[in-house]
């Protein structure tokens, strides 16, 4: 093994990542020679496509990421954003850099979430700092640092694992400010040496935080949660919703066949199918109108917030099926398992929001699914009664 085959083995696994398949390996053993990061190319390796070169420092090589988004990152993000492989999301921990990066640049600290990593490189475009990244378990920086996976522990361990020091010629680095629950500063200096500097909520901020000689103003330690912060978590609040969801309207057409021949199939599809829409009404009105009109909805409690917009939703669609709905018991049955489906979704978005506290939610919890409960069995008492 010559010796250039030997500085290539040892190149960081960060912008690496192992290969999945056998035709993947295959095709990384013989790089095209015009590729100009072929020499970095190894079998059962492919270099990630956001790494765009690599540079020599005091502690080896380290790979040098492109600060511009492209379209795989793009569908990607849509992707996860849907809840798609959200939790398989993530970029390999270590020290990366950005634009041309040398001793005196910053080190920025992040989360190995890769939606969180893009969203930091595309707001470094003509900025040269150092990014090392942290392993969270492909959780974001303010969740992370409540679970405990963004903590002192692991920067302290990252900083040596990557040789920090080597790379740097100061002993400062950036924390986010949403990562300061599991970070302590006095820690991170004792153990590692470096004083920690925490830097804005939001990573539009930062050139802005650097130009001001790293000073963060009021409006960049303010948490928000506008109208287009809350629309885009609403695709990921339906998915996890959709197999459930199946799941319950198997149950309601089963339901809806009970009658006084025991069982009727077609009885089952007439009726499951309003059941059906006062399910689709539930999940719109708790997992997506509640969620983006949020601060517009009266009440702080969440549960609440979702049986107004449920009862909104509920009753609308009454009035549209009126004229096909027989009984007068099956107009409350309907109504009351629609604005329960929309109460308990709304209540389930209480921990994607910076609104409520643990010990707010827990006594949301205990004071509204007793009632949730409640209004199913008597719903689904109704609609049984009401085919009779």
């Amino acid at each position: 093994m010559d010796k250039k085959t030997q500085q290539n083995l040892k190149i960081s696994t960060s912008g690496i990542n192992i290969m999945s398949s056998m035709d993947e390996i295959t095709s990384s053993c013989g790089p095209e020679p015009s590729n100009p990061m072929a020499e970095y190319e190894k079998p059962g390796f492919k270099l990630c496509s956001y790494v765009d070169r690599f540079i020599k420092t005091d502690a080896g090589l380290i790979p040098v990421i492109k600060p511009k988004l492209e379209k795989n990152d793009l569908f990607s993000a849509f992707y996860v954003r849907c809840g798609i492989n959200r939790y398989k999301y993530t970029v390999a921990p270590g020290l990366y850099g950005i634009g041309e990066p040398d001793k005196n640049c910053e080190v920025i600290v992040t989360a190995n979430f890769k939606l969180t990593f893009d969203h930091l490189r595309k707001e470094l475009n003509n900025i040269n700092a150092w990014i090392l990244v942290l392993d969270t378990k492909g959780i974001n920086v303010w969740c992370a640092a409540g679970k405990g996976t963004f903590s002192t522990r692991e920067l302290v361990k990252k900083i040596k694992d990557s040789s920090l020091e080597k790379i740097v010629d100061h002993k400062r680095i950036i924390v986010p400010q949403l990562g300061a629950t599991g970070v302590s500063a006095r820690d991170v200096k004792s153990k590692a040496g470096f004083r920690v500097v925490y830097g804005p909520i939001r990573a539009s901020d930062i050139p802005a935080f650097l130009k001001n000689n790293k000073k963060a103003d009021k409006k960049m330690r303010q948490v928000t949660f506008n109208l287009y912060e809350r629309f885009i978590l609403t695709p990921v609040e339906v998915q996890i919703v959709l197999k459930p969801a199946l799941f319950t309207a198997l149950i309601l057409f089963i339901i809806s066949g009970i009658g006084p021949g025991i069982f009727s199939f077609s009885q089952a599809w007439e009726r499951g199918v309003f059941s059906f829409f006062a399910l689709a009404a539930g999940i719109l009105s708790g997992a997506f109108i509640t969620p983006v009109l949020l601060p517009f909805i009266p009440s702080r409690e969440f549960a609440l917030k979702g049986i107004i917009t449920g009862s909104i939703f509920a009753t609308l669609l009454l009035v549209l099926i009126s004229s096909a709905v027989n009984g007068v018991a099956e107009f409350p049955a309907l109504f009351l398992f629609s604005v329960t489906i929309s109460s308990y979704l709304a209540m389930n978005f209480t921990g994607t929001t910076p609104f409520t506290s643990p010990s707010g939610v827990e006594k949301e919890m205990k004071r509204y699914i007793p009632v949730q409960l409640a209004s199913l069995v008597i719903s689904s008492g109704l609609w049984i009664y009401s085919a009779f």
